[in-house]
């Protein structure tokens, strides 16, 4: 017979795959509107259960149906983009933040996630909101 090769985990943290990172999106900005799914589905022509599987990153949705919950919930496809793209870069050993209380500034939207710098000993990432 032959040698037995061991297989080892990855060292590597999982991949943040774009339909995660859509899905969080999207959920993060109805959360941020305090709407319920129903009424964001019913607004973007989509049933509940669908938009509910996007937002869990079950479903791979196309440009059409981005677009249109998107819309649905006052985003353009460039925001989206930006705001997964924001995720995306975000430092590994960082967070995203989201600074509550301050003003918005012309050309910002309010609730709006950034990536943050942690300091080298920090606890794995994780979502913390900040109160100004």
């Amino acid at each position: 017979m032959g040698k037995v090769i061991e297989f080892t985990a990855a060292s590597r943290a999982p991949r943040r795959l774009w339909r995660h990172l859509v899905g969080e999106v999207l959920r993060a900005e109805r959360h941020g509107q305090e709407r319920i799914i129903t009424e964001v589905a019913a607004a973007a022509g989509v049933s509940p259960q669908y938009l509910s599987e996007v937002e869990r990153g079950l479903k791979e949705p196309s440009s059409e149906i981005l677009e249109s919950v998107a819309a649905a919930l006052g985003l353009t496809l460039l925001d989206l983009a930006r705001r997964v793209a924001d995720r995306l870069s975000a430092p590994a050993r960082g967070g995203l933040v989201r600074e509550l209380g301050s003003s918005i500034r012309p050309g910002e939207r309010a609730g709006e996630w950034m990536p943050v710098a942690a300091p080298p000993a920090a606890a794995p990432r994780s979502e913390t909101l900040l109160a100004a």
